[in-house]
């Protein structure tokens, strides 16, 4: 009792920023796989003061919620520790506002809470449009100076460091610069996306391809999220590789790599890791079903990657793929080792692969098909060229 009194004076002697950051920097860890002793205890009474509705993961207060509204679309919840083209995680955002309110621009960060909390109480939502955009430009524009030398960069690293032990959050600093530096783009570039697209074929690449060159013109660092945005929209992540495979003259790794959008192979092992990750922690909490499903996407995801690039186990993309796959084969060896030899896992199970059923294989046939006779076609057309 002594020990739980003395933590809830400690906690009470943070501000509510801190507390929330420490909330943030407690679930990250806990999702790394981190165990603390303590931290559940500690999670539940910071949830308590945060989270009226019990909810494990972090929603941003009210003056930062406004002016994070524009990646709210490239969000993703959980703590990944690897690189994630195009989207940023939503626990590195209160270290982050809490940096730029301490050491990037206090002042003006206090100006600026001030002037939002008077908006939001007098029901003015185009004036808070107004101020959290005025602030964004602000930040902006001291980014542009913070990170134009490497002095200054490793500074403002150390300094976000005090925050939070992610090794991504300084990359998410620079990608919500990205995101703000472009304005509305995004959002109209959004907008002009179906709905959903259920079926990704070469009608529907051809069509977002068009969209994604125009967008590239004018905001080509702000590429990755526009195919975050794409992404976003389709059944299984893993379809955004067609936007590479399509454009390329045969599927050979290389061909692949040389295209325009060669990016979203490693955006599709971005989330396969996410998926790692998710795994491992569904196996912790006992959640066998979720382990499953994501199981089977993840099978799916190293399926449809190895039959739509040749030679892939040969380059850079490849090797990062066996390596996540072996890491999940660890993960779901240890899980079906706790059960007797003689007593069958879910995890275990054939079906969890579809390529391995009739329909798959059949699947598989035809593709294989379908490339032999668009490779005779191509050679042909060169062939003919030749001559």
């Amino acid at each position: 009792m002594d020990e739980i009194d003395e933590l809830t004076e400690f906690l009470q002697k943070l501000t509510p920023l801190s507390r929330s950051c420490l909330l943030s920097e407690l679930e990250r860890l806990e999702l790394c796989g981190i165990d603390m002793p303590g931290s559940a205890e500690i999670q539940a009474k910071l949830r308590a003061e945060f989270r009226k509705d019990g909810s494990t993961q972090a929603r941003a207060a009210n003056p930062s919620r406004y002016f994070f509204a524009p990646l709210e679309l490239l969000l993703i919840d959980g703590a990944p520790e690897h690189p994630n083209a195009g989207r940023i995680s939503r626990n590195t955002l209160t270290p982050i506002w809490e940096w730029i309110c301490r050491d990037l621009l206090p002042t003006m960060a206090r100006d600026y809470v001030k002037a939002i909390n008077e908006q939001v109480s007098s029901n003015n939502p185009k004036e808070v449009l107004k101020v959290a955009t005025t602030f964004q430009v602000k930040v902006v524009k001291v980014l542009e100076n913070t990170l134009a030398s490497a002095e200054s960069t490793e500074f403002a690293r150390a300094k976000l460091a005090q925050y939070t032990a992610s090794r991504t959050a300084f990359d998410d600093v620079k990608k919500m610069q990205q995101v703000l530096r472009a304005g509305d783009a995004l959002p109209k570039f959004n907008e002009k996306l179906p709905a959903t697209i259920t079926k990704f074929d070469d009608g529907q690449v051809a069509q977002i391809t068009a969209l994604l060159d125009a967008f590239k013109k004018t905001n080509p660092e702000a590429l990755p999220f526009a195919l975050a945005l794409v992404a976003r929209r389709l059944k299984m992540s893993w379809q955004l590789v067609r936007l590479a495979t399509k454009a390329a003259p045969s599927k050979s790794a290389a061909d692949v790599a040389a295209t325009p959008y060669a990016c979203v192979v490693p955006m599709a092992l971005d989330r396969l890791d996410d998926k790692r990750l998710a795994l491992r922690i569904a196996l912790r909490h006992n959640r066998v079903l979720v382990a499953r499903d994501l199981l089977a996407e993840i099978y799916d995801t190293e399926y449809a990657l190895k039959v739509r690039i040749d030679g892939l186990e040969n380059c850079e993309w490849g090797v990062r793929l066996q390596q996540l796959m072996d890491a999940i084969a660890t993960l779901v060896s240890a899980e079906v080792s706790r059960f007797p030899a003689n007593v069958g896992h879910i995890l275990g199970s054939r079906r969890l692969r579809s390529q391995d059923t009739l329909s798959g294989r059949l699947s598989y046939l035809a593709w294989k098909g379908r490339d032999a006779v668009q490779d005779g076609a191509a050679a042909f057309r060169k062939l003919i060229g030749a001559t």
